[in-house]
Parts: C-alpha cells; structure tokens; sequence
C-alpha cells in the first residue's frame, strides 16, 4: 500500500513540476514579446531622430539652402499635379470629394 501512495505522490509531484514549467514558459513568451514590442518602438523612435538630424543638417548653408528650395519646388509642384488631375477628374480616388 505505501508504494501506490509514494508513486502517486511522486505522480503529483511530477504533475507540479509540469505545470510550473509551463507557467514559466508562458511568462518567458510574455517577456520576449513585451521586450520585442519596447526594442521595436525605441528602434523606431531612433529612426526618426536619425532622419530629423540628418534633414537639419542637409539643410545647412548654402547647398542647403538650394536643396531645400528645390525641396519646397517638388513639393508644391506635386500638389499642383494632383490639384489638376482631379480638376480633371482623372485624380486618385482618394482625393475626390464625396458626392451625397
């Protein structure tokens, strides 16, 4: 009789063992998501300081200045383009105001 009760302890034991580790396990998937989700956002975050840094330093000086002018050119140029296309009815659906 004691040897069903030591292997039904060891039984239960094992059982525990089990399931510990598979809390474990599910805590260490939470923790490599949450760590991936805060590397992801700080290595966005350091994209857009390195883009903001590298356009203010482009747009230093005097060749900054005639980049940035050409910059403001394409800019306006391209919102004249799409301003005529859908002038013309030929635009991007995205631009055309919706009719009632």
């Amino acid at each position: 009789m004691s040897t069903i009760i030591t292997a039904l302890t060891k039984f239960g034991q094992s059982l525990a063992a089990i399931g510990i580790s598979l809390l474990y396990s599910v805590l260490a998937v939470f923790q490599a998501v949450f760590a991936l989700a805060q590397s992801t956002i700080e290595n966005i975050l350091k994209l857009g300081q390195s883009i903001s840094t590298l356009v203010l330093e482009l747009f230093q000086g005097v060749f900054g200045f005639v980049i940035a002018n050409f910059a403001v050119i394409i800019v306006i140029g391209g919102g004249y383009y799409l301003y005529m296309l859908r002038q013309q009815g030929r635009g991007p659906k995205i631009l055309e105001k919706k009719r009632r």
